[in-house]
């Protein structure tokens, strides 16, 4: 019996094991995805002696990407960004820390231009209450824009009152005191549709931002917690959240 149970066991490892290891990469030195190949190399092991022959292939394969595509593929930045890093480290992983780093640049980088401008710089479609949402595409069920009307009027600041946001986002970005009472929120809206992120805390404390499909907007709140709500395409979201430091939520993705 003894035997048994440790048979079961040692099969359950197995299998536990072969789930973790998720994607299957037997086949990886036949493939032609710029993007397999780039997950290989973050997966598998440093002492894996395909590397050797995949990196340099996916390397070039950037390179042929970038050469020969239309000068408004959004990918080309993409593959720049991971052609780069190939070129300093084994992979594209990067961690946690580095990818907050990256995105905390980049969010300096927009809000000190909209500061130059002294306008937003997001290029967008305004809401109409006349848009629907499908809610049910086997149904064909649709509701209207209930939230048309109060996403342009976030969106509509004056010059004054997006200096101030902007002054005040980019004084968070640059304070790393962890003893900060406030802390940025960055919502990347990967929808089809304009959305409302509803921030609920204690008592009072109410926040809103509006974001525009596919854009991405932050926000100073105070440290605390939180039920961040919002309407994407129909589908509602919530979700509890304890917000102690800057962090990045993404909406809508696949």
């Amino acid at each position: 019996m003894k035997k048994v149970l440790l048979l079961l066991c040692c099969m359950f490892f197995v299998a536990v094991s072969a789930q973790k290891k998720g994607k299957d990469y037997s086949e990886i030195l036949k493939s032609k995805s710029i993007y397999e190949i780039n997950a290989f190399l973050r997966d598998a092991h440093p002492d894996d002696p395909r590397r050797s022959v995949l990196k340099p292939r996916v390397m070039e394969m950037m390179k042929e990407y970038i050469k020969n595509a239309h000068p408004a593929d959004q990918k080309v930045k993409d593959m720049q960004e991971m052609l780069a890093m190939l070129r300093r480290r084994p992979s594209t992983k990067i961690t946690f820390d580095e990818m907050n780093a990256i995105i905390k640049q980049k969010q300096i980088a927009k809000y000190k231009a909209e500061l130059a401008a002294k306008q937003p710089t997001d290029v967008y479609t305004p809401s109409n209450a006349q848009n629907t949402y499908v809610v049910n595409t086997s149904a064909n069920t649709a509701i209207p824009n209930a939230e048309a009307e109060e996403f342009n009027m976030l969106m509509a600041v004056s010059p004054v009152e997006h200096k101030n946001k902007t002054v005040k986002i980019l004084n968070s970005l640059f304070d790393n005191d962890p003893n900060a009472k406030e802390a940025i929120i960055l919502i990347q809206n990967k929808s089809d549709c304009n959305i409302i992120v509803r921030m609920e805390g204690v008592g009072t404390t109410k926040y809103r931002l509006a974001v525009p499909a596919h854009g991405e907007g932050s926000i100073v709140i105070e440290k605390g917690q939180y039920l961040f709500t919002s309407l994407v395409c129909g589908a509602q979201y919530a979700s509890q959240k304890t917000i102690e430091k800057a962090i990045m939520v993404a909406l809508g993705g696949q």
